[in-house]
């Protein structure tokens, strides 16, 4: 059993499980030397005690473990009866003495401020701020007394009970400790921040100020004056007006008074105190080695601390090895993938990735990993002043939202300093893409449309069967090392089989014909149906292929209903078990056979494939079976063609007959071969890669299996909180270091939680721009990615897994990869978080003629599920019509 009371200076970080959170920053503090005004923390032992005395709290804190968060009328009724009957019982003798020792020593003549301080506050990943109560100027031993009980029943005020929940607290793991404080009289008093909390920013201190003490600032009852300082400069000033305060009564208690006219628009804080306060502020955030959130007050001329705490809420920061400015991108936001990604996950795409110098272990740093993802470093491009201009007008072809940002980013002064000196674009660069770019011409100007396709799958398939059998003849570390080798050759594959510049010159004839349409025509009417069911689109195919499958279910009965019913280990059991399953089963190998491979988020290595989760194509199986005609998938694809075809004829018919005409015709009519030849390919790059990753997938787990046999690891999966080096040492060592790889998986579920931006700097800041459509009022404005308007019931999915999507609804999604086209063809539109014009959800809504708009932020919060909703995707644009249906 520990002591009751501690004082400040008998404490510092380590005695957290005694103090708390706030009782251990503040002994930090003080014996770090800043300036705290000195106190004592009753300790949770004296806690301990006193709830030990209770024969019905057990009971219900059982019961409260089993409310859900959001189940807000039952945390009601049982916080109150927790805190009624923890207000009933009485301090233990000996606590009760030890309290007002302290006290006594403190000094009896001064008043007290009692805060709550629970060990789960003011950690590095969750705050816990104000969950539990505070009492100001409290003067007397059995006010003490009573306020030291009030804190210890706030550790179930509903909002904490209810924060716990959130983050996964069970309620009888968090003790309470008191922290009773002497208190200052302060003329101004607030909240200061080592980095701006809405952007970001590292390097900007953030102060709010108001006069009296800091509860009206807290309490929202004041608008407090904000001041701003960067390199010990004041940058912003905005002082408020402030008509109260909240000051300390002589007996005790606090009141809130109006200040008097002149004071109202006074700056609470003089020049020289904000700089001071910020350089304290930095001073404090050196200590702890991370930004913090402060609370300061100034009395009789002196600046007090009176808490800190880390900043919970800021996305953690790329870092800059030559510590220059850099601005970064989301990778996932072009990928479609914004979860968090596990070790291994992170280490195959940086090695995979084409450019940039390599670290040690082989791995791209034009890739840095930040809150468990991966951003694209625009420095090494950017400082090519012809590349800046081409980089924001290429990025809307992946996020529009990114190019905005990156655009603005680029005029700041300070920005186009970190650029310098600037690199030129040396003769040697120039001569190696040519080749590249000539081929590009070559596709667009000469070659036959037709021409070449096939060639180039066969010319895939004979470099995976290649590449895998490369793999599969090492073992150890040696095809570990075989495995990062081949993943660096991944970009130079797609190149010499000339994929990507088939890829490029179908993107191109699209930019083409909208740019000359505009030109000539005054509009772009014909476009959107001329992208209608390419060729040689594997995505398209895939989504096909699992109509069929659909089909199959749909002949015999019950079909469904097994297959809703069955898990992944039980679905080919159960379905050879129904009368006529096996030709289910029969359709679904087939397509597991072919697109096996595939799944959510598939170019994370870590994340399962449809072949190790076949369960999860159920819904969308369901789904056709529902809302569709046997074969309607297959007539729909060629009802596309044959309107593509008629699309084509009417833009050549009326570029005919302006000035010009039969040359504008020409033209018109080679691009659009090309691009109806080309643009199914552009699916490919990402099925080899797909591809190649599933099969090095299957030898990681082959030789994790054989560590898992050795009692190395303890599961084969466990591998993923490793990088392809480390994995490669643990093969030749035979040793694995637990701690390393449980605090991967703890900052994994960290890293969870965090909403990716899409561009952030090395300084932490989160660039944003306002949408560029000009939508109408109360719009959600997004690109305008597919063509059409459309009105429809929302459907919001989050999570492939388990969705559920009615013929003609419209799609809203966090994104769409190529493991969510099986919904397209039941969506009447399209509404995505993230995307381009030129990310899969764009392309594959343009095939399928659906009205698509993507980049809409917050959308699937913002929209309602199952509310009247209008897509414009020719405006980029859409309309809640009605909350519900």
């Amino acid at each position: 059993m520990g002591p009751y009371t501690l004082f400040f200076d008998e404490v510092d970080g380590t005695r957290l499980p005694e103090v708390g959170g706030k009782g251990a920053n503040l002994g930090e503090l003080t014996r770090a030397g800043f300036p705290v005004p000195p106190g004592f923390c009753v300790t949770t032992a004296a806690y301990r005690d006193f709830v030990r005395a209770s024969g019905q709290l057990n009971a219900l804190l059982d019961a409260l473990d089993r409310v859900m968060q959001d189940d807000l009328d039952a945390i009601r009724t049982l916080g109150a009866r927790v805190r009624e009957h923890l207000n009933e019982l009485a301090i233990p003798a000996g606590v009760r003495s030890a309290v007002l020792a302290a006290s006594r020593v403190l000094g009896a003549q001064h008043a007290v401020a009692v805060r709550s301080s629970a060990t789960a506050e003011d950690l590095p990943s969750a705050s816990f701020a104000g969950q539990q109560d505070t009492f100001l100027n409290v003067r007397g031993e059995e006010p003490l007394l009573l306020a030291v009980r009030q804190c210890w029943a706030s550790l179930f005020t509903d909002r904490a009970i209810a924060y716990r929940a959130k983050h996964g607290f069970r309620q009888r793991a968090v003790l309470l400790a008191v922290v009773v404080q002497r208190m200052v009289v302060p003329e101004a008093s607030g909240i200061m921040f080592t980095a701006d909390p809405i952007t970001g920013h590292r390097k900007t201190v953030c102060i709010d100020a108001s006069f009296g003490l800091g509860e009206a600032l807290v309490a929202g009852l004041v608008t407090a004056d904000l001041y701003q300082v960067r390199t010990g400069t004041i940058v912003t000033k905005r002082v408020s007006r402030k008509a109260i305060a909240i000051r300390p009564l002589p007996d005790g208690g606090t009141v809130t008074e109006a200040l008097p006219p002149e004071d109202r628009e006074r700056q609470a804080l003089p020049d020289d105190r904000i700089l001071e306060l910020a350089g304290l502020g930095l001073k404090i955030e050196e200590h702890y080695g991370r930004e913090q959130d402060i609370e300061w007050c100034l009395a009789d001329g002196k600046l007090f601390i009176v808490q800190a705490r880390p900043i919970t809420s800021l996305y953690p920061a790329p870092r800059a090895a030559d510590g220059r400015l850099h601005v970064y991108a989301s990778f996932g936001h072009v990928q479609m993938m914004t979860e968090a990604i596990k070790p291994l996950g992170i280490s195959v795409l940086k090695t995979s990735a084409p450019v940039g110098d390599r670290s040690p272990s082989g791995e791209s740093q034009l890739f840095q990993e930040a809150g468990g993802r991966l951003f694209v470093d625009l420095n090494p491009v950017l400082r090519y002043r012809p590349l800046r201009h081409l980089v924001p007008r290429v990025l809307p072809l992946a996020d529009e939202r990114i190019a905005r940002a990156v655009e603005e980013f680029l005029g700041r002064e300070e920005y186009r300093a970190a650029l310098r000196p600037e690199k030129r674009l040396e003769l040697l660069s120039v001569l190696k893409i040519a080749p590249f770019m000539l081929t590009v011409l070559e596709i667009l100007l000469f070659r036959k449309p037709g021409r070449g396709v096939n060639k180039i799958e066969r010319a895939m398939e004979d470099l995976i069967a290649e590449r895998r059998r490369s793999i599969e003849e090492a073992s150890g570390p040696e095809r570990i090392a075989r495995i990062r080798s081949m993943l660096r050759q991944l970009f130079s594959d797609l190149v010499g089989r000339r994929v990507l510049q088939n890829v490029l010159a179908g993107v191109i004839s699209f930019r083409l014909i909208a740019t000359l349409s505009r030109r000539w025509l005054g509009d772009t009417t014909e476009l959107a149906s001329l992208g209608r069911s390419p060729p040689g689109n594997v995505t398209t195919e895939m989504g096909l292929a699992l109509g069929d499958v659909a089909d199959a279910a749909r002949s015999h009965p019950g079909a469904i209903e097994r297959l809703r019913l069955a898990t992944d280990e039980t679905l080919e059991r159960d379905l050879r078990e129904m009368a006529g399953g096996e030709e289910v089963r029969r359709a679904f190998q087939t397509f597991l056979e072919r697109y096996g491979m595939r799944g959510m988020g598939e170019i994370d290595i870590t994340r399962p494939r449809w072949r190790e989760a076949p369960t999860q194509l159920i819904p969308a199986v369901e789904g056709h079976v529902r809302s569709a005609a046997p074969g309607q998938h297959r007539r729909e694809f060629r009802a596309g063609e044959e309107e593509a075809e008629r699309a084509a004829a009417r833009l050549l018919g009326r570029l005919r007959a302006t000035p010009g005409g039969a040359l504008k015709a020409s033209i018109m009519r080679r691009l659009i071969a090309v691009y109806r030849s080309r643009i199914g390919l552009r699916e490919h790059p990402k099925y080899y890669i797909v591809r190649v990753l599933d099969f090095v997938k299957r030898a990681i787990l082959d030789e994790s299996s054989g560590l898992a046999v050795a009692s190395i690891l303890r599961s084969p999966d466990e591998v993923f909180w490793f990088s392809l080096e480390e994995l490669e040492c643990i093969l030749r060592n035979r040793r694995v270091d637990r701690s390393v790889l449980d605090a991967r998986r703890n900052q994994f579920e960290r890293d969870a939680n965090l909403r990716p931006p899409r561009v952030i700097t090395s300084e932490g800041e989160i660039v944003t721009v306002a949408g560029g459509t000009a939508v109408p009022e109360g719009a959600l404005a997004g690109t305008a990615a597919s063509a059409g308007v459309v009105e429809g019931r929302a459907r919001v999915v989050r999570k492939l897994e388990g969705s559920k999507l009615e013929k003609g609804e419209i799609l809203i999604a966090p994104y769409t990869d190529p493991a969510w086209t099986p919904l397209f063809p039941l969506a009447s539109g399209i509404v995505t978080e993230v995307g381009g014009l030129m990310t899969h959800g764009a392309v594959i809504a343009r095939e399928y003629g659906i009205p698509a708009v993507v980049g809409v932020d917050r959308a699937t919060e913002a929209i309602p599920d199952g509310a009247l909703v209008c897509v414009n995707g020719s405006e980029g644009y859409v309309e809640i019509v009605r909350e519900r249906e």
